[in-house]
């Protein structure tokens, strides 16, 4: 029988590499995928002896479609992928007439573009399996549009918006959907210091990436098409009027402007 892999985009830190140890402790095969020079070969070379596991990777930038079609094609001509776990994402946090066009692209590109355009290529991959997975990242930001980030909560509703219908399409077949809302995490340097800025509640509620990994594992295997990390706060998220939410969310991120770069 030919050796299926677990693809996860965004692998380097934070969630990405958690999903990595998360599936590598349960023997599964990985084909990580971040930017160049982030230590991937480090880490797989690490997995590989720890778990007894095959762990390869690939150094790219997916904000440019070319380079995630050539991503796809050099991983469907080389291995059976099993699990597909598109976890890349960049956000921040910018007034909307002070960002670069730069800087929209890049989180249209990386959270909706590589995210759909990956997905649309490996499926054939996936459907060659007896069983496989499509885990989708999107976040509580879905829910709500929040000023000075504008751009961000609308990609993650579209990442949400898509997971939930290709569930529906592919409801009949071997591939198994799901899509995460997790909340803030402390996943790289940048993101602590954003969480931290908003204050001292903040930073102690932000979620630690090892343990969403682990619940959303757990919750993949259960086929649970919608994992709520932090239920209570997707809650107030949907039970709360955009009256008053939009205002008190977007008060709450104004105070990111002044420790972001």
């Amino acid at each position: 029988m030919k050796e299926t892999f677990a693809v996860i985009t965004g692998a380097s830190q934070g969630l990405g590499k958690s999903f990595a140890q998360e599936l590598a402790q349960k023997k599964i095969n990985l084909i990580l995928i971040s930017l160049p020079n982030e230590g991937l070969s480090d880490l797989c070379k690490n997995f590989q002896e720890q778990f007894g596991i095959r762990a390869v990777h690939y150094e790219t930038d997916l904000s440019t479609q070319e380079n995630v079609l050539t991503l796809a094609n050099w991983i469907n001509e080389n291995y059976a992928v099993k699990i597909l776990i598109n976890n890349a994402g960049v956000g921040g946090t910018k007034k909307f007439d002070e960002a670069s066009s730069a800087y929209i692209e890049k989180i249209i590109q990386i959270n909706v573009m590589a995210t759909t355009l990956l997905t649309h290529q490996l499926l054939a991959n996936l459907k060659k399996q007896d069983k496989s997975y499509i885990l989708n990242v999107s976040s509580l930001a879905a829910f709500s549009p929040i000023g000075y980030k504008t751009v961000y909560p609308a990609s993650k509703a579209f990442i949400h918006s898509f997971s939930r219908g290709l569930y529906q399409e592919l409801k009949a077949t071997n591939v198994f959907v799901s899509v995460v809302n997790p909340g803030p995490m402390k996943t790289n340097e940048d993101t602590t210091k954003r969480i931290e800025g908003q204050g001292f509640l903040a930073s102690m509620t932000a979620l630690k990436p090892e343990k969403v990994a682990k619940y959303c594992i757990q919750q993949l295997e259960k086929r649970d098409t919608v994992i709520m990390v932090n239920r209570f706060s997707w809650l107030c998220l949907r039970i709360l009027p955009i009256w008053i939410k939009l205002p008190m969310l977007t008060n709450k991120i104004k105070k990111e402007l002044t420790i972001t770069p």
